[in-house]
C-alpha cells in the first residue's frame, strides 16, 4: 500500500496473530474491568457473573459478521474500508465517527491514568504532576507507535502480561479462597434493570474492532484478523466471568467502591496486593491507550487515502514505514483532551456513535456478499445495535447529529481542497 500522493514508502505486515490478538485485547480490556465488579455485584448479586457470557454472545453477533468483513478486505481502515462501497461521504462519517469516539476514549483513559499514579506517588496528584503524567503517557506512546508498529506491538505485549497475569491470578486465588465454595447463579434480574445497564455491559466489550483498523500491516490478515477477534473475545469474556465470579464470592454485598479491585486485593493479601492491582490497573489503561493509538491513526490514514482528507494524513515515514502524520495528529488531539478534562460528553457519544459505526459495517457486508442468507447472518447484530442504542438518552443524540454535521463540514473542506489541487496541475 502507497502513501497517500504517490509516496513510495508502504506499510510493513509486521503483525502477526499473537500481534493480532493483543490488539483485540488492549482494545477491550481498559478500565472498566477495575470499576465495574463491584457496580455489577451491588446491582445483580450472584447473577453478575453471568451477564459477561451472556453479553459476549450478542457481541458475538456483532463480531461474526466483522469477522467476515475481515477476511474480505487486506486494507487498513477497518470501518472506513468496509462502508466504502456506500460512497465516500458514508466512508468519511463512519471513519469521523469511529476517530471521534476512539480519540475521546485515550483521553478518557489518560486520565484514569492520572487518577491511580498517585497511589504509586503522591506528587502524580498535584496538578503539575498529573499534566505531566498524562502528556508523557500519550507522547510516549505515540512515538513508540511512531517508530514502528512492531515496537509498538512489543511494548502491547509488556502490558499486557502486566495486567492480564494479575487479574487471572486474582481470579484464582479469589475462588480457592472462597470460605463457602463458588456461588450458585442467583435469580435472573428483571428486563427493566438488565436494558439499565446495557451500555455499561456492552462497553466492556467495545474495542474489539481495534484489530481491524490496522488490516495493511497484517499479516495475512484475511486469516489472522478473524481469529484473533473471536478467540479473543470469547477469552477476554472468560477473564471477566471469572473475575465477576471470585468477586462474588468473596466480597460482601452493598455499595460499590470506587476500586472495587484494588479492595478485593486487599481484602486477599492485604497492602500488597492493592500495590499489585494498582500496578495492573496502570498497565491496563495504559495498554488500551497504547492499542487505540496503534490502531486509530490508520483511520485518517485511509481516509486519506480515499481522498476524503488532505494528502499530509496518508503520508507514510519512509524511516519507519509508519502512517506518522496520523498517529501524531492524533496524540496531540488526545492529549490536548485530556488535559482540558472536558471530554464527559464525548465519552458518553463515543458508545452511541460506535453502535451506529457497527451497524454501517454489517449493512456494507450485504453489498460485498448479496443474498437472504447474509441478512440472516447480519440481523442479530443489527438487532443488539438498535436496543443498545435505544436505551441512549436524547442528549446523546443530540450529540451525534452535532459530531455529524462537524464531519460533513470537515469532508467539504477536504474535497474543495482536493479539485483546487487538481485543477491546479492540468
Amino acid at each position: 500500500m502507497a502513501g497517500a500522493g504517490g509516496t513510495s514508502p508502504i506499510l510493513k505486515r509486521d503483525i502477526t496473530l499473537a500481534g493480532a490478538a493483543f490488539l483485540t485485547f488492549n482494545g477491550i480490556v481498559g478500565a472498566g474491568i477495575f470499576g465495574m465488579p463491584g457496580t455489577l455485584n451491588e446491582r445483580f448479586g450472584a447473577f453478575a457473573p453471568w451477564l459477561f457470557p451472556i453479553f459476549a454472545l450478542l457481541v458475538l453477533a456483532i463480531a461474526l459478521p466483522f469477522a467476515r468483513l475481515a477476511s474480505l478486505h487486506r486494507e487498513s481502515g477497518g470501518p472506513v474500508a468496509y462502508t466504502a462501497s456506500f460512497g465516500r461521504p458514508v466512508a468519511f462519517q463512519a471513519g469521523w465517527l469511529y476517530y471521534l469516539a476512539r480519540t475521546s476514549a485515550v483521553a478518557a483513559n489518560a486520565n484514569v491514568f492520572a487518577d491511580y499514579a498517585p497511589r504509586l506517588w503522591p506528587p502524580f496528584g498535584t496538578p503539575i504532576g498529573r499534566a505531566f503524567l498524562i502528556l508523557l503517557l500519550v507522547g510516549t506512546l505515540t512515538t513508540v507507535n511512531i517508530v514502528g508498529v512492531r515496537r509498538a506491538i512489543r511494548a502491547l505485549n509488556v502490558l499486557t502480561l502486566l495486567k492480564a497475569v494479575p487479574l487471572i491470578g486474582l481470579a484464582f486465588w479469589g475462588l480457592a479462597a472462597a470460605a463457602d465454595g463458588i456461588p450458585p447463579p442467583g435469580p435472573p434480574p428483571p428486563i427493566s434493570l438488565l436494558e439499565a445497564s446495557a451500555l455499561l455491559l456492552l462497553y466492556a466489550f467495545v474495542g474489539f474492532e481495534n484489530v481491524l483498523v490496522p488490516a495493511g500491516e497484517t499479516e495475512r490478515p484475511e486469516r489472522t484478523i478473524p481469529r484473533a477477534l473471536i478467540g479473543t473475545i470469547i477469552a477476554t469474556a472468560a477473564l471477566y466471568f471469572l473475575i465477576q465470579l471470585a468477586f462474588s464470592a468473596i466480597m460482601p454485598s452493598g455499595p460499590a467502591t470506587e476500586a472495587p479491585l484494588a479492595d478485593f486485593a486487599a481484602t486477599l493479601a492485604g497492602p500488597a496486593g492493592a500495590l499489585i492491582l494498582t500496578i495492573a490497573a496502570l498497565a491496563s489503561v495504559a495498554g488500551n491507550v497504547g492499542s487505540t493509538t496503534t490502531s486509530t491513526p490508520r483511520v485518517t490514514f485511509a481516509l486519506a487515502e480515499q481522498g476524503a482528507l488532505p494528502n499530509w494524513f496518508g503520508r507514510v515515514s519512509p524511516r519507519f514505514a509508519t502512517p506518522a502524520n496520523s498517529i501524531l495528529f492524533m496524540g496531540v488531539v488526545a492529549g490536548a483532551l485530556a488535559l482540558a478534562g472536558r471530554f464527559e460528553l464525548l465519552a458518553i457519544l463515543s458508545t452511541l456513535s460506535r453502535l451506529i459505526v457497527y451497524a454501517l459495517c454489517l449493512l456494507a457486508l450485504t453489498r460485498v456478499q448479496r443474498g437472504s442468507t447474509t441478512w440472516l447472518f447480519i440481523l442479530p447484530g443489527l438487532t443488539v445495535c438498535a436496543w443498545a442504542a435505544s436505551q441512549s438518552k436524547w442528549e446523546s443524540w443530540t450529540m451525534l447529529a452535532g459530531a455529524l454535521i462537524v464531519g460533513l463540514i470537515l469532508y467539504a473542506v477536504a474535497r474543495r481542497q482536493a479539485v483546487s489541487s487538481s485543477a491546479a496541475t492540468v
